[in-house]
């Protein structure tokens, strides 16, 4: 049976390698089936479906987007949805349009912390990809002002030290009801060590669909955990290298390695055509 990756970043957001070059190494790993899934856009997964080592391997349409509940932010992969469908898109570019002002926003923070940063600096790193905080890590690193990525986090840019820093994203409402009426399925991303079981519970009654089970921040334990929820409460169950490079995180040795059963991927797809279908 084949394997499956549901967690892949591009340089359309703030992985570091070209849609092809991604196909490449899942044609080379032996993956059967990936999806894209960059951070509030599918520019990469668009280009990666254009081309033609595409017919290679199955490529789900895919996008992890960041969300309000309450006063949290929560990342919510999606999955099989219409990549061409109006709503879908016009959503994607108003989280792109959240995704500047915050960092203009967390420029001013760093610059009232006496560094030397501008927000045409953090645009030109990112240059066409969606800008977020590892693009400002890496003109942190450039600088000298930091040694590297999880430097620049602890230091600056991590959740907590950005508490204050309010983002313009959608709801999960907002999400759950955009990508569902466009066929979509939706799974919380690499939930272990971020929410108590209430919080999961909660947002499952909100409409997600599924759980990221499988993922390199979850050890066996925190997986078989997961997997065990999903069976219970019926719901989807994911999982992916969530790779960017090792520049952007730790997870490029997971790439091949951390992979979803076709089962699941199958499940998946019946849910989407069963929507489709309604």
């Amino acid at each position: 049976m084949g394997k499956a990756d549901l967690h892949i970043h591009t340089n359309a957001s703030d992985g570091d390698c070209t849609p092809r070059e991604i196909l490449e190494k899942a044609i080379e790993k032996g993956l059967k089936t990936i999806s894209i899934t960059d951070h509030d856009t599918i520019k990469g997964y668009k280009k990666a479906r254009a081309l033609d080592l595409s017919n290679q391997l199955e490529l789900l349409p895919g996008v992890e987007m960041s969300v309000k509940w309450g006063d949290k932010e929560v990342h919510l992969l999606a999955y099989c949805f219409d990549p061409d469908n109006e709503d879908v898109n016009i959503l994607l570019l108003q989280q792109s349009s959240a995704r500047r002002r915050r960092m203009a926003k967390i420029v001013k923070a760093l610059q009232k912390q006496g560094i030397d940063i501008d927000m045409d600096e953090v645009k030109a790193e990112a240059g066409f990809s969606n800008i977020g905080r590892p693009h400002a890590a890496s003109v942190l690193i450039n600088k000298g002002v930091v040694s590297s990525f999880n430097e620049a986090f602890i230091r600056y840019l991590s959740s907590e030290k950005l508490d204050h820093i309010n983002a313009e994203y959608c709801t999960i409402s907002e999400a759950v009801q955009v990508m569902k009426k466009a066929g979509g399925v939706l799974s919380l991303a690499h939930p272990g060590p971020l929410y108590s079981s209430g919080e999961i519970e909660q947002m499952i009654d909100l409409g997600v669909d599924g759980l990221e089970c499988i993922h390199p921040s979850h050890p066996y334990p925190v997986q078989k955990k997961f997997t065990k929820l999903a069976e219970k409460r019926n719901l989807t169950i994911t999982g992916g290298s969530d790779f960017h490079r090792p520049s952007k995180s730790g997870y490029e040795p997971y790439f091949g390695i951390v992979t979803l059963g076709e089962q699941y991927v199958e499940s998946l797809k019946r849910t989407s055509t069963q929507r489709k279908n309604t």
